[in-house]
């Protein structure tokens, strides 16, 4: 019987940035270092990187159900909360990228 090996999570405080209810605005690259680490994780592929445009067809075994477990710990890492039809609609990491830009952010 084979055991799948327990990954530890990470936090992004870790590197002193972080975005939960905008204290501190970090770069569109800490957001993707984020979700890269968040996604390898998830997957068990320390190989993956993620940019603006990729596509969850671009990355073998990212399926519909680790979509949901990504966007789910995306949320939990940066205490945002996705709309449903936000989530659907999606296109690339990139947008998930601004809309979580978007909703850590400040309002005004």
């Amino acid at each position: 019987m084979k055991t799948t090996p327990f990954r530890k999570p990470r936090r992004v405080g870790d590197t002193g940035s972080t975005l939960v209810n905008g204290t501190s605005k970090m770069t569109t690259q800490e957001i993707l270092t984020a979700f890269t680490r968040i996604l390898r994780d998830l997957l068990l592929d320390d190989s993956i990187v993620l940019s603006m445009e990729t596509r969850r067809e671009d990355i073998p075994g990212w399926d519909s159900f680790n979509y949901i477990n990504f966007i789910v710990a995306v949320e939990i890492e940066f205490g945002v909360k996705f709309r449903v039809a936000d989530v659907e609609s999606f296109a690339n990491v990139g947008a998930i990228v601004t809309e979580v830009t978007k909703t850590a952010s400040p309002r005004k």
